[in-house]
């Protein structure tokens, strides 16, 4: 499942490296390649609540089987896009595939591995952020040797082997039983509504603005820190490589410590790190907040999915982590489209990043008060 995680992951992220290329290619605005970026995220919305309807009819795996083909088909369409608009399509395609492999997959590691889920789910979450952290070298590799349309070409060639491999490994494996009983999605919903709106609250506002700021961290680099395109590239590989030890690091800590006051903890110290990214200058004073930043919150991903996924029982783990996943990523997908807008109507980005940051500090002073009250869902 590795390397079928690190392709998904890698069809959502490589847009960002991607956006000014692409931008000069099409012609188009800062607001309409925000667009383009959001598109994948909310394709990878969209499907995770259907999906996770379908996961009560039918195996956790085959619905891996099924995101590996779209992954492959809408990369070799986006390969072929002659506009903005068709290759907008294959970016939510692509979104499409990543959403349905992570509805399906994160349950199904989480009971393979019932004793350890924090830290298989920091293992899962770290072979994905290889792929954050490839993203820029492999597409400043692409863009030397040929076009952007090489880069799909690649991920349409290598998803389709991924894909056949998969098959045959889950075919040759025996699966876990524990979500046998996962069959009333409804009730699901109605069991376990207060820790999913927890989820989808506290990830779903503080993905958004994370969106926003890691698909536009090479412009905002460029313009707002006057780095140059290379050097903006290699620091969105460092924010995307400190992800790597981060998914592990959590993931283990979340097995030992209680869960709920470890996530304020990450929140509060991605809204330092953002405030202090905008007061920061000098290539290697930014070099170092990058890595900061990027382990901060990239710690938060196995933080809460360690939480959920070990706070909802069997018969409602793949139905509700999927409401949770589905209404989050909604939320969540905005962050770079609205970010756009912001900025292409003349708003400065530190100036949006304070707004975030406002944002971000207000939802965690209310759930840190529930939490002291005694109010909380659980722990």
């Amino acid at each position: 499942m590795c390397s079928m995680v690190f392709l998904v992951n890698l069809a959502r992220v490589v847009f960002s490296p991607l956006l000014e290329p692409l931008k000069i290619s099409f012609g188009v605005t800062d607001a309409t390649i925000g667009l383009l970026a959001t598109l994948v995220w909310l394709g990878s919305a969209l499907p995770r609540i259907p999906v996770g309807y379908a996961l009560t009819k039918v195996p956790r795996h085959h619905v891996v089987l099924v995101s590996g083909g779209i992954l492959t088909v809408s990369a070799a369409f986006s390969a072929v896009a002659q506009n903005i608009e068709v290759l907008m399509g294959g970016a939510f395609a692509l979104g499409v595939s990543s959403g349905a492999y992570f509805i399906a997959a994160n349950p199904l590691v989480s009971e393979l591995f019932p004793e350890r889920v924090g830290k298989a789910l920091g293992t899962h979450g770290m072979s994905s952020q290889l792929a954050a952290v490839s993203a820029a070298p492999v597409v400043g590799a692409v863009l030397f040797l040929g076009s952007w349309r090489l880069a799909f070409g690649v991920l349409a060639s290598v998803g389709a082997l991924a894909t056949v491999i998969f098959f045959v490994i889950a075919y040759r494996t025996e699966l876990p039983a524990a979500g046998a009983g996962d069959r009333d999605f409804v009730n699901a919903a109605r069991e376990q509504w207060r820790i999913i709106l927890v989820g989808v609250t506290i990830i779903g506002i503080t993905g958004f603005v994370w969106n926003g700021v890691f698909n536009f961290y090479i412009t905002y680099m460029i313009t707002s820190k006057s780095v140059s395109q290379p050097a903006a590239q290699g620091l969105l590989t460092v924010l995307f490589a400190a992800g790597v030890p981060a998914f592990f690091v959590t993931g283990n800590l979340a097995d030992r410590i209680p869960n709920i006051p470890l996530v304020f903890v990450i929140c509060g110290l991605f809204v330092c790190c953002l405030l202090a990214l905008t007061a920061t200058t000098g290539y290697l004073s930014l070099l170092i907040i990058s890595a900061v930043l990027g382990y901060v919150i990239h710690g938060m991903f196995p933080a809460i999915d360690t939480f959920l996924l070990s706070s909802f029982p069997d018969e409602n783990r793949a139905s509700a982590y999927a409401i949770y996943s589905g209404s989050m990523m909604i939320v969540q997908a905005s962050g770079s489209s609205v970010l756009g807008y912001l900025i292409s109507t003349g708003h400065p980005f530190n100036d949006v990043f304070y707004a975030f940051s406002g944002l971000i500090v207000a939802v965690l002073a209310v759930f840190v008060f529930v939490y002291l009250t005694g109010r909380f869902p659980i722990e």
